[in-house]
C-alpha cells in the first residue's frame, strides 16, 4: 500500500502543477500566447539538459552492461502499442478515429514516468537514466510519423530538425563522454548550469500544459463522454493491463519490466494536440481525451504500479 501512495502522490503533484498552469493562463498572470514561447524552452533546452546530467553523473556503463537493450526493448513496446492501437481504434466513432488512434499510440514516455520513478527510489537514480535510455529514439519517432494517422501530403515532408532533436543528441553525448571516460574534463560549473536548467524541466512542462488546457477550454467543442469514457478504460486500463500479461511471460529483468508497465500507464504525450491541428484534425476531443486520462490517471497509475509489484520483486 506504501508504493500505492507513493505512486498517487507523485500523479498528484504533476496534476497540482498543471492546475497551477491552468491558473495562472486563467488570471492573466502571463498571456496565453507566451505558453508557444516556453514550450522550446522547456523541450529543447531544460529536458535535454536533464538527461545530459543524469546520464554524466549517475550512469555507469559497467554496473549496467545490459544498458544498450533498453532502445530495443523501447521497440518492442512499440510495436506492441502499434497492435493494440489498431485493434481498438475501431472502438471509436469513424469521426473521430484518427484523433483517437494517435492518441492511445504516443504515450507521455518521459515526464510522468520521470516523476514517479524519482518518488520510487529517491537513492536509486539509476532508474531515471534507464529511463532516458530506453526513450532515446521517442522524439524522433513522434515528429517522423504522427503525420501519417491523418495523411496529409504536406505534412509529410520531414522536418530534420525536430528529427535530430536536442534530446537525442543530449542523450548520445552523455553516452559517448561517460563510456569514453571524458567526464572528469566538464568543469563542475558547466555541471551546474546544466542541474538547474534540468530542474525546471517538469514544473515548466507541466505548466505549459494547464495553460494550453485552460487555452482550448473555451473552444472544446461538445463533450463527447461516450467517446472519453472508452479512450480512458482502454488507454488507462487495458493497455497496462495487456502490457502487465505480457511481461508476466516474458519476464524482463525488472528495472524493464517496470519502464515498460510506466509506458502503458500513462496518459497521451502533451503535443499531440499541436500535431493534431497542425494535420488538420480536431485538436478539441485530443485535448478532451488528454484531460480525461490525466485525471484519471491519479487512480489508474497506482493500482497498475500495485500490481506490478505483486507479480515481480526489485532484484
Amino acid at each position: 500500500m506504501n508504493l500505492f501512495i507513493t505512486t498517487f502522490e507523485s500523479v498528484a503533484v504533476l496534476l497540482g502543477i498543471g492546475l497551477i498552469g491552468f491558473w495562472i493562463i486563467r488570471r492573466r498572470i502571463v498571456p496565453g500566447n507566451v505558453l508557444g514561447f516556453l514550450s522550446p524552452l522547456a523541450l529543447d533546452i531544460a529536458l535535454p539538459s536533464l538527461i545530459f546530467v543524469n546520464i554524466i553523473q549517475n550512469f555507469s556503463p559497467s554496473d549496467s552492461p545490459d544498458w544498450w537493450q533498453l532502445p530495443l526493448w523501447w521497440v518492442f513496446f512499440t510495436f506492441v502499442a502499434a497492435g493494440l492501437t489498431f485493434v481498438f481504434m475501431f472502438a471509436s466513432k469513424k469521426k473521430t478515429r484518427r484523433e483517437f488512434a494517435i492518441s492511445l499510440f504516443y504515450q507521455n514516455g518521459i515526464f510522468f514516468p520521470l516523476a514517479i520513478l524519482a518518488s520510487m527510489f529517491p537513492d536509486d537514480p539509476s532508474y531515471t537514466v534507464f529511463l532516458f535510455l530506453f526513450t532515446i529514439f521517442f522524439a524522433a519517432f513522434f515528429f517522423s510519423t504522427y503525420h501519417f494517422f491523418f495523411g496529409k501530403k504536406e505534412a509529410r515532408i520531414l522536418n530534420w530538425r525536430r528529427i535530430i532533436h536536442p534530446v537525442l543528441v543530449a542523450t548520445i553525448l552523455a553516452i559517448i563522454i561517460k563510456t569514453a571516460g571524458f567526464k572528469d574534463l566538464i568543469p563542475n560549473p558547466v555541471i551546474q548550469i546544466f542541474v538547474l536548467l534540468g530542474g525546471m524541466t517538469i514544473p515548466l512542462i507541466m505548466i505549459i500544459l494547464g495553460g494550453n488546457i485552460y487555452v482550448d477550454f473555451h473552444k472544446k467543442g461538445q463533450l463527447q463522454i461516450m467517446e472519453l469514457t472508452k479512450f480512458v478504460i482502454i488507454k488507462n486500463i487495458l493497455f497496462p493491463l495487456i502490457f502487465l500479461n505480457i511481461l508476466f511471460l516474458i519476464k524482463p529483468t525488472y528495472h524493464i519490466g517496470l519502464i515498460i508497465l510506466l509506458q502503458s500507464a500513462v496518459p497521451p504525450v502533451t503535443a499531440v494536440p499541436l500535431v493534431t491541428e497542425r494535420s488538420g484534425g480536431d485538436r478539441s476531443i485530443v485535448n478532451q481525451f488528454i484531460v480525461a486520462s490525466f485525471i484519471s490517471s491519479l487512480v489508474s497509475i497506482p493500482i497498475m504500479v500495485y500490481l506490478f509489484e505483486m507479480l515481480f520483486t526489485a532484484s
